[in-house]
C-alpha cells in the first residue's frame, strides 16, 4: 500500500473524465501522489467516478466499487471514495448498500473531496488539469445538464437543469491547455447547441466555437455533442469557413419514424431530420456525420424499425454508434409507457441494424482508399507482429471511430505528431496508410 497515493478511477462518458482530470490535479497540488487507472491498484486511498446513464453503466460502477470495498475490508486499502452520476442519483441507497465507502460524492461537489481527506482546495488552479489523454489533445467541458425532456434519458435526473460556462471561462481553460502541447481541443456537453440560452438568452455555441479557433496553437476543435431539434445554423458557416474546426460533427439522432420521435418525445419530424442533415452537408461540404440511434424503445414497431434501417442504408453516415432502450428509474418512459420490446428482441434489432452500418462503413472505406490525409499519431502499439502507430484524421474523434494504422519503419513517425498519409485498405474498422 502507497502512502499519500490515490488511484482513480473513471468511468462514463468525457464528461465525467474532465471532472477526474480536474480533481486529481488539485490532489497533486496538495501534495499526493495519483495513479489513473492503474493496472494494479496500490494506493492507500481510492477515488472511482462513476456513471448511471443506463442499466449496464451502473452495473459496471457497483461491481468496481464493490471490488475496491473488498480490498478495505482485506486491509488492502485505507480509504474508498466515490463522486459522480452513480452517487448524486443514488446517493442514499449507496450508503446503506455499501458502508465501506467513507464519503460520497455527486457531480458538483466532487472538490469537496479534498477537505474529506484533510486538505485544502487551491483556487489558483481552478482550471487546470492532471491530463489523462495523450498531451496533444484534451476534452474541453463546456457546460453540464440538459434542458431537453426525453423520454427515455435519466441524465436531466442526474444532472439537472442546462448550465453553461461563461466563454471567458472557457477561453482561459482553452489558452492554458494549449500552454500544456495540447493542439485539438474535444468541445463536449451534453447538448452543445443549446450552449449559451441560460446566460446570454441565446444560442453561442457559433460565438464560442469561433472565439476558439482564434487561439494560437489551435490545429483541431472536434464538435461533440449537437442536438437536432432548432440547430443553430450560424454553426454550420463557422465549421465552413474556419479551418481549424474539424469537418466533423456528433449529433444524436436516435430514430427516424414520426411515430418513435414522439414518443422520444425528440420534437423534431422525419422530414425536418432529413433537412437538417441535407443541410449540414450542403453548406459544411465533406463534413463527417457521427450519430447514435437507439434501437426497442417503448412502442417501437417492427415497421418503425424498418424504417430506422431504410434511414442507415439512405443517409450513410460515416460514424454510427447504437444502442438498446433501457427502462431508466425515474424517466418519462419508466413512468408512462411499459417496457413492451423484448430484450431478445432488441438484440436482435441492435445486430441488424449494425449490419448494415457495417457494410456502410465498408462503402465508404472503398471510396476512402487512395486518399491522403493529415493526420495526428496518439498512440505506438509494440506486440509480436512488431510496432504499429495508430493516428486520427479530423475525420475521426478519439475512442469512439476508426483508426489509422500507418505502416512504417519503427521510430519514422512519433507520438503526438501530424504526418501526411496516404489510405492504402480498410479492415476490421481499421484503415491502414502510408507515409507520404
Amino acid at each position: 500500500m502507497l502512502k499519500n497515493t490515490i488511484d482513480f478511477i473513471s468511468l462514463g462518458c468525457s464528461k465525467n473524465l474532465v471532472d477526474s482530470e480536474r480533481l486529481m490535479r488539485q490532489f497533486r497540488a496538495v501534495g499526493y501522489t495519483v495513479r489513473f487507472e492503474p493496472v494494479f491498484a496500490k494506493g492507500e486511498i481510492a477515488v472511482i467516478n462513476t456513471c448511471a446513464f443506463i442499466g449496464d453503466a451502473q452495473q459496471q460502477s457497483i461491481e468496481t466499487i464493490l471490488r475496491f470495498a473488498q480490498r478495505k475490508k482485506q486491509g488492502k486499502l485505507k480509504q474508498l471514495y466515490v463522486i459522480g452520476c452513480l452517487s448524486q442519483r443514488f446517493l442514499d441507497e449507496l450508503k446503506v448498500e455499501i458502508p465501506e465507502v467513507d464519503a460520497f460524492f455527486g457531480k458538483f461537489n466532487y472538490l469537496d473531496l479534498i477537505e474529506a481527506v484533510g486538505a485544502h482546495r487551491c483556487s489558483d488552479i481552478t482550471y487546470q488539469r492532471t491530463l489523462t489523454t495523450p498531451k496533444h489533445y484534451a476534452y474541453l467541458k463546456i457546460s453540464e445538464g440538459c434542458d431537453r425532456t426525453c423520454s427515455y434519458c435519466a441524465i436531466p435526473i442526474i444532472t439537472g437543469k442546462h448550465k453553461s460556462r461563461a466563454i471567458e471561462d472557457i477561453l482561459e481553460e482553452a489558452r492554458w491547455l494549449v500552454s500544456q502541447g495540447v493542439s485539438e481541443l474535444i468541445v463536449i456537453a451534453q447538448d452543445l447547441t443549446y450552449y449559451g440560452v441560460d446566460i446570454y438568452g441565446k444560442q453561442c455555441i457559433a460565438r464560442l466555437v469561433s472565439a476558439l479557433a482564434d487561439i494560437e496553437g489551435l490545429h483541431w476543435i472536434r464538435l461533440h455533442y449537437g442536438y437536432p431539434t432548432h440547430f443553430p445554423e450560424d454553426l454550420l458557416t463557422v465549421m465552413r469557413e474556419r479551418d481549424n474546426v474539424c469537418k466533423y460533427l456528433d449529433i444524436a439522432l436516435q430514430h427516424i419514424s414520426d411515430n418513435m420521435l414522439t414518443l422520444m418525445r425528440r420534437n423534431i419530424t422525419k422530414r425536418q431530420t432529413y433537412e437538417l442533415i441535407g443541410k449540414i452537408r450542403t453548406q459544411v461540404p465533406g463534413i463527417v456525420l457521427r450519430t447514435t440511434l437507439m434501437v426497442g424503445h417503448p412502442g417501437e414497431t417492427e415497421q418503425d424499425f424498418q424504417e430506422l434501417l431504410d434511414f442507415v442504408r439512405d443517409v450513410k453516415f460515416e460514424r454510427l454508434g447504437a444502442f438498446a432502450y433501457s427502462h431508466e428509474q425515474g424517466t418519462y418512459s419508466a413512468e408512462n409507457y411499459k417496457d413492451d420490446v423484448p430484450q431478445r428482441i432488441k438484440l436482435s434489432r441492435l445486430d441488424k441494424l449494425m449490419a448494415i452500418q457495417d457494410d456502410v462503413s465498408e462503402q465508404i472505406a472503398q471510396r476512402m482508399t487512395g486518399q491522403v490525409l493529415e493526420v495526428v499519431v496518439d498512440r505506438k502499439e509494440n506486440d509480436d507482429k512488431g510496432i504499429s502507430y495508430y493516428a486520427r484524421s479530423q475525420y475521426e474523434s478519439p475512442d469512439v471511430d476508426d483508426e489509422i494504422c500507418i505502416v512504417c519503419k519503427p521510430r519514422q513517425v512519433r507520438v503526438g505528431k501530424r504526418y501526411i498519409v496516404r489510405i492504402d485498405d480498410y479492415f476490421d474498422h481499421t484503415y491502414f496508410a502510408s507515409l507520404i
